[in-house]
């Protein structure tokens, strides 16, 4: 695995995924739910093992903010 998989990885239970997320955060205070995530990614670029996908994935993710990859967060 080099890259982004650009296609439906859950096999059309994307949203069954998506409602298993937002259902791990209920209740959950903003500390919480920030360390709920940070655990969440290293489990799954550990389960991925492989970096350049995962610096393709943060790259990614990063951009969907409106940030080039490895520039600082925009303050609020």
């Amino acid at each position: 695995m080099n890259a982004l998989q650009r296609t439906d990885g859950f096999r059309g239970r994307g949203d069954e995924v998506y409602e298993r997320l937002v259902a791990a955060h209920r209740g959950l205070s903003d500390e919480q739910s920030g360390a709920l995530n940070a655990r969440l990614v290293l489990l799954l670029a550990n389960q991925v093992g492989d970096a350049d996908v995962v610096t393709a994935a943060i790259a990614a993710a990063r951009a969907s903010l409106g940030l080039a990859d490895g520039a600082a967060p925009r303050e609020e």
